[in-house]
């Protein structure tokens, strides 16, 4: 399941994404375009990393303000420990909390 978090917007648009490949195995990245760079990874044109692990599923974007920022986050996710990872998965695979209106 794809999960998207953050405000999306009609300027030109910076994301952090995360690829799940086909060893289960997590890859963490940046673009301004999520779906075509999935496609990008699946036909070997991708990181080298997700070169021999094709094919990849797109599992999670969350948009940035900008390119720094977009870049920032990749780091911070890529230096989680899996176990985290996963957690920041599952956290935005809940439901929302009805709201108390």
């Amino acid at each position: 399941m794809l999960i998207l978090r953050g405000a999306f917007s009609t300027s030109m648009p910076f994301y952090c994404y995360i690829l799940q490949c086909a060893d289960g195995t997590l890859y963490t990245g940046w673009t301004t375009d999520p779906i075509r760079r999935e496609r990008e990874h699946n036909a070997g044109n991708g990181a080298r990393y997700t070169q021999t692990r094709r094919p990849v599923r797109l599992v999670y974007v969350e948009e940035a303000p900008d390119k720094p920022s977009a870049l920032k986050r990749e780091r911070e996710i890529k230096r989680l420990p899996r176990k985290q990872k996963l957690a920041l998965l599952a956290q935005h695979l809940q439901p929302a909390p009805p709201s108390n209106q």
